[in-house]
């Protein structure tokens, strides 16, 4: 935890003037009262937080919604003969390239995204890109070839690139580390939102088939695209912005909002640019590594499933409106379960345990579905097994780490690093689930399991790093001579910093 401090009685330490408190997990941090900002009249921190999730969560759960909707929305329109209609090889690898070119530019800009994302305000940068995305996605319904899918699918990677590390970011400037986990979970929840909402949708448009002779893929992708226009017309006006930027708080919230951050995390140096040289630095940390193997592993199962769940479905002989319908149970069900998971998760503090419990039921899921072929009922159960699982641990792993990097500088780069070198683990997903491998699909789902279980390790590597870390920081002198300037550039590396276990 951040702030642990000693000092002579009577001296207070750095400087600062009042009394230590105690900090809100127990440990010893920086007071508010330390900091000569009480918290405002007519108002209290649980009304302030309130306040913050209405002006917060709605708008970045709605854009990731979208977002999420946009890119797996072409595993719903594969199943109304989108491949026929393009001249796709169905025994080919035609349809997984299209999936794959979405994930070169993705990986290229995600550190770059947030850094304009700083430049020009979320609520700017995020909306521009929403409107982007949302005419790439109606693009994508009047394509004649594969040529067209493959130059929009490249294009829909350029714009969404900065939905997800974005909002992550932008979150991570509003909540202190012990209640961020729900708000985390109910924004990557959007994901399991978009599953469901998606399947549904998509039964229903696919009933459009043959009006104004546009096959109903096509209209899938029509008019979930202009929706999205739409919402990012509106988001330019209304989207939330840094703590510093929020003009629907006072002058005295925006600096309580800004101390209660600083006893948590530290000063955060909204005020400085971002540098090369601050990549550089923020890349030579074995840390930061440690957390993008962690998300990486549980992206290649997390869009095999949201690519390739309808197809399995499909493969248990259902009609392509059941199809749709019967992708949805699994989705809600992640979502219930990560919310329980997330819960759970900020009532005890802890991380470790509630990223490593999901992972060992998405392993459950796979291992029946890589063994099991001639029980229809089980195969299904399986499919909610992996996905509850994988979409319950991957808002952990994101939040533990997000909120373990100190400062603007280094959650900015470590977030956009940890997401961008992660999805490449979604250009192994598109191959991995190859026409040649139907019904079964044990290829794929040996190389999902192979690995989630490799972010099982990475998991305990990590949770071994920090708490060495966080002993190292205990045995050494806090005391050092730092200044508040220096400790902010050092953010989590700085002496006083403790790592959320």
């Amino acid at each position: 935890m951040f702030g642990k401090r000693s000092s002579p009685k009577g001296n207070p330490p750095d400087g600062d003037g009042g009394a230590k408190l105690q900090s809100d997990n127990g440990e010893s941090g920086i007071a508010y009262d330390e900091l000569h900002v009480p918290c405002p009249p007519h108002t209290t921190e649980n009304r302030l937080k309130a306040r913050i999730d209405l002006h917060i969560l709605p708008f970045i759960s709605i854009l990731y919604l979208l977002a999420f909707l946009d890119r797996v929305n072409i595993g719903n329109a594969r199943s109304f003969s989108l491949q026929q209609d393009l001249g796709l090889d169905p025994l080919g690898t035609q349809y997984n390239t299209a999936l794959t070119i979405f994930f070169v530019p993705y990986i290229i800009f995600d550190i770059p995204s947030n850094i304009f994302l700083r430049r020009f305000s979320p609520r700017i940068w995020l909306s521009i890109c929403c409107m982007g995305f949302g005419v790439v996605t109606t693009l994508q319904g009047l394509t004649q070839n594969y040529s067209g899918i493959l130059a929009t699918r490249f294009f829909l990677g350029i714009f969404e690139c900065g939905m997800f590390p974005g909002c992550f970011y932008l979150m991570s400037m509003w909540y202190k580390r012990y209640e961020a986990q729900k708000r985390y979970t109910l924004f990557f929840s959007s994901t399991s939102l978009a599953g469901a909402f998606g399947g549904l949708l998509a039964s229903a448009i696919g009933k459009m088939d043959g009006i104004r002779g546009y096959h109903g893929w096509r209209w899938i992708f029509i008019l979930e695209g202009i929706l999205t226009v739409l919402v990012g017309v509106i988001f330019l006006f209304t989207f939330p912005s840094f703590p510093e930027e929020a003009t629907w708080l006072t002058d005295d919230e925006r600096a309580y909002v800004k101390a209660r951050l600083e006893a948590d995390q530290g000063r955060n140096g909204a005020e400085r640019a971002i540098t090369f040289r601050d990549i550089i630095t923020v890349l030579k940390d074995y840390k930061v590594w440690l957390g993008a193997f962690m998300y990486f592993g549980l992206i290649v199962p997390a869009y095999g499933y949201a690519y390739f769940s309808t197809t399995i479905i499909q493969t248990y002989h259902f009609s392509p409106i059941q199809t749709q319908l019967r992708s949805v149970p699994p989705w809600a069900a992640a979502f219930v379960f990560g919310m329980l998971v997330a819960t759970l998760s900020d009532w005890m503090r802890h991380r470790f345990l509630f990223a490593l419990i999901p992972i060992f039921v998405s392993m459950a899921g796979l291992g029946i579905l890589i063994n099991v072929h001639n029980n229809l009922n089980l195969e299904y159960g399986a499919l909610f097994l992996v996905a509850m699982g994988t979409y319950s641990a991957m808002p952990v792993v994101l939040c533990w780490f997000n909120m373990n990097l100190g400062g603007h500088h280094r959650r900015a780069i470590g977030v956009g690093w940890q997401i961008g070198f992660g999805n490449i683990g979604g250009i192994i997903s598109t191959y991995a689930f190859l026409a040649t491998d139907a019904p079964f699909y044990r290829k794929g789902y040996i190389i999902c399991l192979a690995f989630v279980s490799f972010t099982a390790a990475s998991v305990i590597a990590y949770a071994a790093a920090i708490t060495w870390e966080n002993r190292r920081k205990d045995k050494a002198v806090r005391n050092v001579g730092l200044t508040e300037y220096e400790k902010t550039e050092l953010g989590d590396l700085n002496p006083e910093f403790r790592y959320m276990l």
